[in-house]
């Protein structure tokens, strides 16, 4: 899925290669090779038909929960494992295998997933696509096959949306496999606060972060493993926003082209995925 390290060892290495710099702080070839990352990534993702189970642990705010999903043609299917550190209550396994079942069963559920995941896949693709432009690129360093890349905002760049003025606020770091043309991390900092309506609909607070950790998981499959994002503001005057999440996945497999809904409820509620997984049995 689409997106949304350290100089000084390269350095006594020699291995760090800085190009001359340009008007406004942008290099030659750095902004070219964003575009040609952004259309490996790009092309990748509308290629890529593959299916994984996995383990995901994410936390909101004080709130934690662990599952572990099988992704299938037909949707994601998860089961809970961990909530807040603990094992699910008798009557949180009740609740949690209710809702798996109905995922499995009804295709009203399934299809509002599905438009939800689609939304969301189409938000990450617009911010892909607007990497190159909405920053400035400089050139930092080269290991091996990665590539490291700061990034600010562009003062000729206009954001199209909301998320996009948000997106566009931030500087950072992009560190690149410059072999297979993907994007291995992304990491920013909000430069200045972000308001809408003159701050009557919301604002963002500067100094907000995010961090997205990507891996190669198979052949030419690369895969979102870690987001960290810590962003503080209000909304509609009244709502505060205090966007505090970590989430991590890891324990990838590759589900079996013939795994149903059925086989994978089945596989999440006896232990099997778990087994598959290499973890111990919930």
């Amino acid at each position: 899925m689409l997106p949304f390290r350290c100089c000084a060892g390269a350095l006594l290495s020699g291995a760090v290669f800085f190009a001359p710099m340009v008007a406004h702080g942008q290099q030659p070839g750095a902004r070219a090779l964003v575009q040609i990352v952004v259309t490996s990534e790009l092309t990748a993702d509308a290629r890529d038909h593959s299916h994984w189970m996995f383990r995901d642990a994410d936390k909101v705010g004080e709130k934690s929960k662990v599952k572990l999903v099988v992704q299938t043609a037909q949707g994601d299917l998860s089961r809970t494992i961990e909530i807040d550190g603990h094992p699910l209550t008798p009557e949180q396994q009740k609740d949690d295998e209710q809702k798996r079942h109905q995922f499995a069963t009804d295709p009203s559920v399934r299809q509002k997933r599905r438009h939800d995941q689609e939304q969301d896949d189409q938000k990450a693709t617009a911010m892909t696509k607007l990497l190159p432009s909405a920053f400035l690129w400089t050139k930092t360093g080269e290991s091996g096959p990665q590539t490291t890349l700061s990034f600010k905002p562009d003062p000729n760049f206009h954001p199209p949306t909301r998320e996009a003025r948000v997106f566009a606020a931030m500087q950072g770091t992009m560190v690149v496999n410059t072999t297979q043309k993907r994007i291995k991390s992304l990491k920013g900092t909000l430069t200045q606060d972000v308001d809408f309506g003159g701050g009557l609909l919301g604002k963002l607070e500067k100094g907000g972060t995010f961090d997205v950790e990507r891996q190669q998981i198979g052949s030419r499959v690369w895969e979102i493993t870690a987001i960290h994002i810590h962003i503080h503001g209000h909304a509609l005057i009244f709502k505060s926003i205090n966007e505090e999440q970590d989430e991590e996945t890891s324990h990838y497999k590759p589900t079996p082209q013939s795994m149903t809904l059925e086989n994978a409820a089945k596989m999440l509620g006896d232990g099997t995925i778990a087994k598959k997984l290499g973890l111990k049995q919930p």
